[in-house]
């Protein structure tokens, strides 16, 4: 039962983002979706994560700097270590997850309450397609906003080390900015930044799932808006081996 009810879901999804990809009808009225979309999805999660990341690239840099609390260790490594953990896995990946949970139960909860309210129903019995008209939106939204706050989350977590360098731990201005630019990968950014494009079309296309097929009333919405974090959640860490074995493997 357990098999065939998953091999039933994964279909539906597959089904679910061939209906999203079709053509759409009014460029106009999408257009302006992907307005609202941007301002919900996209503006509305900057102040979260521009906090988050100023205090965990603080943190970061302090729990960095007790480890490596050596003479015989130049101070500069300890920015350099920050950078690493900021760049390839806090901003990209941990943010995300945030985003999973933020951004995830807003889109399942949203469709979720338009299909018991019938209100998808009616967009198909006036002739549009809901699932290109609702979904479409939101993926284009995140896919190209989630990787404008994940680069402001990497500046934001490398400014808070900064801060933190300089007032907690006693590291000299100058030797925390020559470990930021000591042996930088520029590729790491880019490696950031396609990882999120994926994790942004995971959490959409997942919560939009969740929300678009869900049966009942208000309580299963908000089991199903619970169950598109989790799998976001997990499709994330999923991915994020998968990425990071095929990009620097």
């Amino acid at each position: 039962m357990f098999i065939t009810e998953g091999i039933r879901s994964i279909g539906l999804y597959f089904i679910l983002l061939g209906k999203t990809f079709k053509k759409p009808e009014n460029f106009k009225q999408y257009w302006k979706a992907l307005m609202r979309d941007f301002d919900l999805l996209g503006l509305s999660s900057v102040w979260i994560v521009s906090v988050i990341s100023l205090f965990v690239g603080a943190i970061v840099t302090i729990q960095t700097a007790l480890n490596l609390d050596d003479p015989f260790i130049p101070d500069y490594y300890v920015a350099l270590a920050a950078r690493e953990s900021i760049i390839l896995e806090f901003s990209p990946t941990m943010v995300s997850l945030i985003l999973a949970g933020k951004v995830g139960s807003n889109i399942a909860s949203t469709l979720g309450s338009m299909r018991v309210s019938e209100q998808i129903d009616a967009l198909e019995v006036m002739g549009i397609n809901p699932a290109c008209y609702l979904i479409l939106p939101k993926l284009i939204a995140t896919m190209i906003f989630n990787p404008i706050l994940i680069t402001l989350s990497m500046f934001l977590g490398l400014a808070g080390g900064f801060l933190a360098a300089e007032f907690v731990s006693d590291i000299a201005p100058a030797d925390f900015v020559q470990g930021l630019q000591l042996e930088f990968q520029p590729f790491y950014v880019w490696y950031a930044l396609i990882k999120t494009v994926v994790f942004a079309f995971i959490i959409t296309s997942l919560s939009a799932f969740y929300g678009y097929y869900v049966k009942g009333g208000s309580i299963e919405v908000g089991i199903n808006a619970t169950k598109a974090v989790v799998s976001s959640s997990v499709a994330i860490i999923v991915a994020n081996y998968i990425l990071t074995q095929i990009l620097l493997g």
